[in-house]
């Protein structure tokens, strides 16, 4: 598997999806390559009203999904190295700041 850095978006096996692969933000700090676990945000397209935790992204060539999806900040997971496919794409500055503000939220940093 190629290495992935922060922003990246990559296909997931979650536990408990059934095996299924999903979109998954990795939120890992690039520093931390080295280590056997990433750090990511699941994506979802069952969109949810919850903006404190809940970052919309819009599809386009850059992020390479294929609907309306949003960064599940909530559900920040560590996945050992081999459950993550290759990165599809990547989010823009704009939108990986909006999943920054909200991962202070989640985690009770702000």
């Amino acid at each position: 598997m190629a290495e992935v850095k922060r922003g990246d978006v990559v296909a997931v096996s979650l536990q408990g999806d059934f095996g299924k692969p999903r979109p998954a933000l990795v939120v890992q700090a690039d520093g931390l390559a080295g280590l056997g676990s990433v750090v990511v945000c699941p994506l979802t397209s069952d969109l949810r009203d919850a903006p404190l935790f809940r970052v919309t992204v819009e599809p386009d060539r850059a992020n390479g999904l294929k609907s309306l999806s949003q960064v599940m900040v909530d559900k920040i997971s560590t996945l050992p190295r081999d459950k993550l496919g290759e990165a599809f794409g990547s989010l823009n500055a704009d939108r990986m700041r909006a999943v920054e503000r909200a991962m202070f939220v989640v985690l009770g940093l702000a």
